[in-house]
């Protein structure tokens, strides 16, 4: 995709509507960088409809909007979304009546791996391997939230770019060892198939608790993920301090998983809300070890740089550029 159709009169909105928190902002182009203007962030339960909390932020815009993008969790069918994890849904058509032509529903990982290329090295925090990977290489863009999302940016030697959403959160989680095995069978008795998102998440952590502390014979009365981690971050030698190291360790042994499958040989990035908050520990943990153990492509693997975007609006990025190209 290219940003050169950038001639447009007027602000574009952009969107990040996640299960928790809905962002939107104005997107502009100035120097041939694109520039966020006017941010508002809201817990999505403050609106009881999608459209209603769209309606608002541009209620509120002193210049109004002529078209956008807005990056939501979930897969968009036929201009179309119904939020995985809210109870939120919208049309592309039902946008169009707040006066956005042309606009467009994406996925938000879809955003984040457009965002990725574009993002201030400043805001990147290296998790191992070289300083930079293959710049006409596929690049994979994951990470954990609310839930556990997925994409790549295919790229090639001639500067043409697609982005490729995807649904990888709800692939089936891979155990590396015997501990794993046992949190598998603990959450099989729960759940009918145990997805990645079952454990790589905020909801995840909270499940991964407690089945290490079945497997370790203890008690636990945690009900809240935030605890498990601000505990983890306080005493990492606790049980909390466990659950999050492994999972760290299975983040990694996912995203090595990833980018095997993608051939993301330009890099991986970690995105979501939960990697920027446990970042020195994240550092420290097995994350890196478990992304490259991967058999006979360990070589491969070490090749492959590893980042977490610590950027606050790095799927409105994404989104400016989608919008920026479809008001072109």
């Amino acid at each position: 995709m290219s940003d050169s159709k950038t001639l447009l009169v007027g602000p574009l909105l952009v969107g990040d509507v996640g299960g928790t928190n809905a962002r939107f902002a104005l997107a502009r182009m100035e120097g041939g960088q694109i520039v966020l203007d006017h941010h508002e962030s809201f817990p999505a339960e403050q609106y009881p409809t999608f459209l209603g909390g769209v309606k608002a932020f541009i209620d509120g815009c002193e210049t109004k909007p002529s078209g956008g993008v807005i990056a939501v969790a979930g897969p968009v069918e036929d201009g179309a979304i119904d939020l995985t994890n809210s109870p939120w849904a919208v049309s592309e058509t039902e946008l169009q009546t707040l006066g956005l032509n042309p606009v467009k529903l994406i996925n938000d990982f879809e955003a984040l791996a457009w965002g990725a290329p574009v993002i201030p090295s400043e805001n990147l925090e290296r998790l191992g391997g070289p300083e930079a990977g293959d710049p006409h290489a596929t690049i994979a863009v994951l990470g954990p939230g609310t839930g556990f999302g997925v994409s790549a940016l295919i790229r090639d030697a001639h500067g043409q770019e697609m982005a490729m959403p995807s649904e990888g959160g709800h692939a089936c989680f891979p155990p590396g060892d015997t501990v794993e095995d046992e949190i598998l069978r603990i959450l099989r008795r729960r759940y009918d198939r145990v997805s990645i998102e079952r454990l790589i998440c905020g909801p995840g952590l909270l499940n991964m608790h407690r089945a290490l502390a079945e497997i370790d014979g203890r008690e636990t009365h945690i009900e809240d993920p935030a605890e498990i981690t601000k505990t983890a971050l306080a005493d990492p030698d606790s049980p909390c301090g466990a659950t999050l190291a492994r999972f760290c360790a299975i983040l990694g042994a996912v995203a090595g998983d990833i980018a095997l499958t993608t051939g993301a040989r330009g890099g991986v990035y970690i995105a979501g809300g939960i990697a920027p908050r446990i970042l020195p520990f994240l550092k420290a943990s097995p994350f890196r070890q478990r992304f490259e153990r991967k058999g006979r492509f360990k070589d491969y693997m070490a090749d492959i740089p590893t980042w977490v975007i610590t950027h606050k609006h790095a799927a409105l990025l994404g989104a400016a550029r989608v919008a920026f190209a479809e008001a072109g």
